[in-house]
């Protein structure tokens, strides 16, 4: 029993963890992420005007609509220069609370039309030591464009822009790393996309369920386009998290299954102690039908005792963490303290399910090798 109990706690425990970590990074995610993004099915951009975007705003349920443009580009500050992810976004962008799950060091501006300003991740900030206090220095972007023919000069081989540095932005690594903010102006002319876009940022209102909106979004747009919604936008990250979990349940399962040996071993040892008194069974009128129940409700006992305990244990521990942290994760710049957990009723049906039925398959043979006394030979 405390074997079973042992082992069904530590799959509650370790599925509510990894539970909790998904949890923790779509909200991380969410916080920056809008509720539905739109992409082009073909190519890397397409083409807007006033009247296809008030066709999307026409429907119902859509609160804000942000214009995107987003590409690659060269940032330079000072001696330092790196790859990042430029993003270009339309003034209600930040009307959002895109970073009120964050952290935020400066102002959170994009400036105006004739001094644009940028937002610029922690990770990038570091690679590039940017200092805010400095107003002298400004960030330059570098994007490639399409030489003239029997041009020598390097400067007609990209477009450069300058831009004022106003707050510097933590989220969550990856996107703390890439991503550089700036107004969608600025982005145009610096790509020379014109009205062309690469997505559209959607944030649904409130009290509108969030697939419905995507279903109608879909409709009105056609194959032309590709609707995501937050998870979708990082289906890689999630899928890979739930393997995770999958993999470790199973793993555990296996562990439990080769546990599950001491039950049959003591429950074979008991069928072969217990050889005369079967026999008297038989001899009384017992059933072999009799002696093999006797046997798998013993099985039966030791199942349902140690998983009912085990997820109790389960229970308690993961509760105790969910409200006192107990466990740190034992780093200081991380967003949380301790490690996230997040119970499921569901992990707590296939963990029962998983214990039970291991050990009736481990309680079945000592129960056919009890019923199969020869009641002369013990008698």
């Amino acid at each position: 029993m405390v074997g079973v109990a042992v082992g069904t706690m530590a799959l509650v425990v370790v599925l509510s963890v990894f539970n909790g970590l998904e949890d923790l990074i779509k909200g991380l995610y969410a916080s920056f992420d809008a509720d539905l993004k739109v992409m082009p099915y073909e190519g890397k951009s397409f083409e807007v005007d006033d009247a296809f975007l008030a066709e999307i705003n026409k429907l119902e349920g859509i609160e804000i609509l942000t214009e995107v443009i987003e590409d690659n580009a060269l940032v330079k500050y000072g001696d330092h220069q790196v790859v990042a992810t430029l993003k270009g976004v339309s003034g209600n962008f930040l009307a959002q609370d895109r970073f009120k799950d964050g952290y935020l060091n400066g102002e959170l501006s994009l400036g105006e039309e004739n001094r644009p300003q940028a937002l610029i991740g922690r990770g990038l900030s570091y690679f590039l030591l940017l200092n805010l206090d400095n107003e002298f220095d400004l960030i330059q972007v570098f994007y490639p464009k399409d030489p003239k023919s029997g041009s020598i000069d390097p400067s007609s081989m990209y477009n450069r822009e300058v831009i004022q540095p106003a707050g510097i932005f933590s989220v969550e690594k990856q996107i703390d790393d890439e991503f550089l903010i700036v107004p969608l102006d600025f982005a145009s002319k610096l790509l020379e996309y014109g009205n062309r876009r690469t997505g559209l940022e959607i944030m649904v209102a409130e009290g509108y369920n969030v697939q419905t909106v995507k279903a109608e979004l879909r409709s009105l747009l056609g194959e032309a386009f590709i609707v995501q919604d937050s998870d979708e936008q990082h289906a890689s990250l999630l899928m890979t998290i739930r393997l995770e979990k999958l993999f470790v349940f199973l793993t555990l399962t296996f562990i439990l299954a080769v546990a599950s040996f001491n039950i049959f071993f003591s429950l074979s040892m008991l069928a072969i102690e217990k050889k005369k008194d079967i026999a008297v069974l038989i001899a009384m009128g017992g059933t072999k039908k009799l002696i093999r129940s006797i046997y798998l409700k013993e099985g039966a006992i030791i199942a349902f005792t140690g998983a009912l305990v085990g997820l109790v244990l389960g229970f308690l521990i993961c509760w105790t963490q969910d409200t006192y942290g107990l466990v740190s994760l034992g780093v200081s710049s991380s967003v949380i303290d301790a490690y996230p957990v997040k119970m499921q009723w569901t992990d707590f049906l296939y963990t029962s399910l998983s214990v039970v039925i291991i050990t009736m398959i481990a309680s079945y043979r000592p129960a056919l090798i009890a019923s199969r006394v020869n009641t002369t030979d013990h008698l």
